[in-house]
C-alpha cells in the first residue's frame, strides 16, 4: 500500500479546512488519510481512592489527563469530518503527547504528503502563518501543503483549473510534483520563471538600448525550457517568464491558481530554517494552498519513506 497522506489538526478552523483539502487529495492519489494531533500533556499521578465529597469533572475519563481526552476528541472530530466528505476513504488517527513540530516532522518521514492549516491556535502561533506550519514546511522530508483560504470553515473547491510552479535554478522535484498534481486534476500546469537584470545595468550603462533585458529574458526562457524537459506530454503546459522579484511574480500568479508549488533546498546537517525569502513570502501571503517541495542536492540519499511504498503504521493511542 502506498504511503498515507498525513494531515495535522488542532481543532481550529484553518486545520479543518486542511482536513477537507487533505481528504480530497488522498482520494485523488488513492492513498489512505492519517489524521494527527500532537500536544504536550502530563500523565496523571498514581490513582487514589476518590473521596465521597468529590464530584467528577464533566467529560473526564478516569486515568486520562483532560488534555489527552481533548486531543483524542480533536482527532476523532477531524476524522469524522473526512469520512462525511469521502465515506470510503481509509482513515487512521493518532493523538500524540509531544510538541507538534517534532511529531509532524517525524510523521513526514513516512508520508506521501503532509498537509497543515495556515494558522495555529495559540497566541504565539497565531501569526501570519503560524509557527508550527512554518517549522514543518521548512523541515519536513516530504512535500508539505499549507492550506490557505477564507474564514468560512470550508475549503474552496478548485475553480481555476490551474497549478502554478515556480521554477528556479533547482526545481526538479517541485516541477515533478506540480506536473503530477496538474495531471491528477486535469488542470493546466503554468510554469513561471522570474528574472531580473543586474543592478549595475541601470540608466548609466552604455548598453541602454534594451539588449541586456532581452539577453536576460532569453536566458530565463532557456532555463525554464530545460527544467520542463521531463514533464509528461499529456500534461497541459504553459510556460511564462516575467521580470521582477520571484516572490511578487508568484504571488500574482497564485491569484488565479488552485495550488502554488515552490521548491526548497535541503542541506544535510542544517538545523536552521531552510526557507528562502520567496518561499517564506508566498507561504504568508498566497491566495491559494502552497506546496513546499524539498529539493535535495545532487547525490544526496533520499530519506527512508520519502518515496516508494510502505504500509501505514499502526494507529497509536
Amino acid at each position: 500500500m502506498q504511503l498515507p497522506l498525513v494531515v495535522g489538526v488542532d481543532g481550529s478552523e484553518p486545520s479543518l479546512r486542511a482536513v477537507d483539502w487533505a481528504a480530497d487529495e488522498a482520494v485523488l492519489r488513492g492513498v489512505p488519510l492519517r489524521v494527527v494531533h500532537a500536544s504536550l500533556w502530563e500523565f496523571p499521578p498514581s490513582p487514589r481512592p476518590a473521596r465521597a465529597e468529590e464530584t467528577p469533572v464533566e467529560g473526564a475519563v478516569p486515568g486520562k489527563p483532560q488534555e489527552q481526552v481533548r486531543a483524542e476528541d480533536v482527532v476523532e472530530a477531524a476524522a469524522r469530518r473526512a469520512r462525511v466528505r469521502h465515506p470510503g476513504l481509509p482513515i487512521s488517527r493518532a493523538a500524540l503527547p509531544e510538541e507538534p513540530e517534532a511529531a509532524l516532522v517525524r510523521e513526514s518521514r513516512n508520508a506521501s504528503v503532509l498537509v497543515v492549516g495556515a494558522r495555529g491556535r495559540s497566541a504565539v502561533a497565531d501569526l501570519l502563518l503560524g509557527s508550527v506550519s512554518l517549522f514543518v514546511a521548512a523541515h519536513a522530508d516530504c512535500p508539505v501543503v499549507v492550506v490557505r483560504g477564507g474564514h468560512d470553515n470550508q475549503v474552496r473547491t478548485p475553480v481555476h483549473g490551474r497549478v502554478v510552479v515556480g521554477v528556479g535554478d533547482e526545481s526538479a522535484e517541485a516541477v515533478r510534483f506540480a506536473a503530477e498534481e496538474a495531471e491528477r486534476r486535469g488542470a493546466v500546469l503554468e510554469a513561471v520563471r522570474a528574472w531580473r537584470r543586474p543592478a549595475y545595468e541601470g540608466l548609466s550603462h552604455p548598453l541602454i538600448t534594451g539588449e541586456p533585458a532581452r539577453v536576460h529574458e532569453e536566458r530565463a526562457a532557456r532555463a525554464l525550457e530545460a527544467a520542463l524537459r521531463d514533464v509528461p506530454s499529456q500534461v497541459k503546459l504553459e510556460r511564462r517568464t516575467a521580470e521582477g522579484p520571484a516572490r511578487g511574480v508568484l504571488l500574482a500568479a497564485a491569484r488565479h491558481a488552485d495550488l502554488l508549488v515552490v521548491g526548497v533546498r535541503c542541506r544535510p546537517g542544517s538545523l536552521g530554517l531552510r526557507l528562502g525569502r520567496t518561499a517564506h513570502r508566498v507561504l504568508h501571503h498566497a491566495a491559494c494552498p502552497v506546496a513546499v517541495v524539498p529539493e535535495r542536492e545532487r547525490g544526496e540519499a533520499v530519506p527512508e519513506g520519502a518515496r516508494g511504498t510502505r504500509e501505514p503504521r499502526e494507529e497509536r493511542p
